[in-house]
């Protein structure tokens, strides 16, 4: 469906299609027409334009997220559009407003680019991305750019301090690079701020230095995940030597956590660590997936003085204890998004589960159960624990051993939701050959009957259109959901993974050999 745009914004836009004279004329243009021109310049992919408009911005705040949002000359939200022409044009047009010798008085303070979002279809015609990493080594290179010719040509230029707020990505790749503009960002005009950090694939050590450079006490968003091999005892010495008041999300890698080889200090660990999130005044998400918490649950967040509103205990091997203390505890009523995936919820703890999702269900937008052995018994269970759940947005329950019958009965169920607008659902049990077995391994995950399970998506997707429900949108991504991130980076995993394999093999030929 065409969103509407305004006479105003069609103007902008015929003005800035011809790049020549848009170009030539930025100098007549009134001030508060910047914004309309930028996203007018974004929507057509005129890097040219969004250069000269970044270079020459004449007002005190540039913010991506309110700039491509939705205003009310154009209506679509083009902030989803991580477009590399654009992108690139606009962080080498900041650059350029620093070294800009225009008389005027640069007023520019603050460039906030947290609000681009990384999403899998993008819709710019270059169909070229520019994801977080990549964002996070171009700004860091032209920092040090800058500070490189400003010693050189122009030491006045020092003068200028501008704030530029990003979520930064930093893994073994770019490490060298952004310490280095780190390091340096008290002598360079364009300062870099981070209000969230990503690690991948980064030595522990080097973690730990560069999380220290980053000023963690401005930090929203923490994210330690796949190969960054950080255990209990290191995040205990992270909490003890670095504060982060204003931390509101938090994920962990896998294994963190492991309750299996616990000794009597490693529980005197855990409840510190807890106490650590308790002084988190504002942490509301918090992902621990894959750490084996078996009954230590409610060690870890009762001490937690602010209720969560994500939480993603999935493959954490709970047990009663630990889901009748979710159940009961006063997160129960704020959490907006829960993943409990990789347990045998239906089974084990049916009662326990139904009163979380009751206790839950005024906020809960998002609940994902995948491998969590559901069945064609369970589904009636399921529906009565989805039911009051009308705020319901996402529902996804990939990796569950349910036939084609059971999909269509609780596909039914689900049109009744009216928030509901995606769901990811596993391919049929009776798709597969007879006897496999749950969960599947990655080897079989695609051995099953294609043109069967396209007929009952067929149907499931009649269900939605009798119901009127075309705004559900409902899929089987066999592999999981789209990670940005992961997608961005993954040749240097790859990397890093066939390097790890190549090294244990050695290790294993040594030890035969000894």
């Amino acid at each position: 469906r065409a969103t509407m745009k305004s006479l105003r914004f069609i103007s902008a836009e015929a003005f800035v299609s011809n790049a020549e004279f848009a170009r030539k004329s930025l100098g007549s243009v009134a001030h508060n027409l910047f914004p309309l021109l930028f996203k007018a310049s974004y929507l057509l992919e005129q890097g040219e334009v969004i250069h000269d408009l970044v270079k020459n911005w004449p007002l005190v705040d540039f913010n991506m997220g309110k700039l491509l949002g939705t205003t009310m000359d154009y209506q679509e939200d083009l902030s989803h559009r991580t477009c590399s022409v654009c992108l690139e044009s606009c962080l080498t047009g900041l650059r350029d407003y620093v070294l800009n010798h225009h008389p005027y008085v640069k007023r520019l303070k603050v460039v906030d680019l947290t609000g681009i979002k990384d999403v899998e279809v993008q819709s710019c015609e270059c169909k070229k991305t520019m994801g977080r990493w990549a964002r996070t080594q171009l700004l860091s290179k032209l920092c040090l750019e800058l500070l490189v010719y400003l010693k050189q040509c122009n030491p006045g230029t020092f003068e200028i301090s501008i704030d530029v707020l990003i979520d930064l990505f930093v893994t073994e790749r770019n490490y060298d690079l952004v310490v280095q503009a780190l390091l340096k960002k008290c002598c360079c005009p364009l300062k870099i701020c981070c209000v969230a950090f990503r690690s991948d694939n980064l030595a522990l050590q080097k973690f730990f230095y560069i999380i220290k450079l980053t000023d963690p006490s401005l930090l929203r968003k923490l994210e330690i995940v796949h190969n960054v091999r950080l255990e209990m005892e290191h995040l205990e010495i992270l909490f003890n030597s670095i504060c982060f008041p204003l931390l509101m999300s938090l994920t962990l890698p896998a294994r963190t956590f492991n309750v299996r080889r616990f000794t009597a200090t490693d529980e005197r660990m855990l409840t510190n660590i807890g106490e650590k999130l308790g002084e988190m005044t504002q942490l509301t998400e918090l992902s621990i997936s894959f750490s084996i918490l078996t009954g230590r649950i409610q060690k870890l967040l009762s001490p937690l003085k602010t209720p969560l509103k994500m939480l993603d205990v999935s493959n954490c091997s709970l047990n009663h204890a630990d889901m009748a203390y979710l159940a009961n505890s006063f997160h129960a009523n704020h959490l907006e998004a829960l993943d409990l995936s990789g347990h045998n919820i239906l089974d084990l703890y049916p009662s326990t589960f139904t009163k979380l999702l009751s206790c839950s269900s005024s906020v809960l937008r998002s609940l994902t159960l995948e491998d969590c052995n559901i069945q064609d018994t369970h589904v009636n269970m399921l529906v009565l624990g989805l039911s009051p759940c009308h705020k319901l947005q996402e529902f996804k329950f990939l990796g569950n051993p349910l036939s084609s019958q059971a999909l269509k009965h609780l596909f039914t169920f689900l049109c009744e939701l009216p928030m509901l607008k995606n769901v990811e659902f596993p391919v049929p049990r009776d798709c597969y050959p007879v006897g496999i077995t749950y969960p599947i391994d990655d080897a079989s995950l695609c051995r099953f009957d294609h043109q069967k399970y396209e007929s009952v998506a067929k149907d499931l997707n009649l269900i939605l259109l009798q119901a009127n429900r075309e705004d559900m949108k409902a899929s089987t991504p066999l592999f999981g959901s789209y990670d940005a991130a992961v997608q961005e980076t993954n040749n240097e995993l790859g990397a890093y993974l066939i390097k790890s394999f190549k090294e244990t093999l050695e290790k294993f030929t040594t030890s035969l050999t000894k």
